[in-house]
This record gives C-alpha cells, structure tokens and sequence, in this order.
C-alpha cells in the first residue's frame, strides 16, 4: 500500500503533524533531516513554515522544490493516538 499525506499542521520549530491516506496523524520532527544542498533553506523557520501539500506527489513540499517522501516521514514520525 502506498502512504499519501493528507493533511499537515505546523507545530513549531521543524515538527509537524501529518496526517496520511491510512488515517494515521504522525508528529514529525525533522531538524536533524535538513542537510544537504536542498534542505539548506529549510533551516531557516520562516522559510520552513511555507511548507505546503503537493496534490501532484501526494507529500509535502516547499516553494524550492525540497520534498520528503511520505514512507520516509511515516517511519521518523511519532504515532498521535486520535480521540474520538
């Protein structure tokens, strides 16, 4: 089964929530994840609050093209259990 993200909120920091196609809500941290070339924008809060979803790739994006992969992002993430 391929994961998809649904939904993201900003947290604070690099954390986000994300939401994914199988309903689970994932808390992400990725201040360790922004090396590399790409990410090096991402560095900058402001800069990494314009994240955004991408309904092309089904994952999260920011206006310099870095991205994630949504398998990626499940497996760093920390489960949030959902209250009914």
């Amino acid at each position: 089964m391929f994961l998809h993200i649904v939904n993201i909120d900003y947290l604070e920091a690099y954390k986000l929530r994300l939401t994914f196609s199988n309903h689970t809500v994932r808390e992400v941290d990725l201040a360790q994840e922004l090396y590399g070339e790409i990410f090096e924008p991402l560095k900058d809060v402001n800069f990494f609050r314009q994240v955004f979803l991408n309904p092309e790739t089904n994952t999260i994006e920011w206006p310099n093209g870095a991205d994630f992969a949504p398998e990626f992002l499940y497996d760093l993430g920390q489960n949030i259990p959902q209250t009914a």
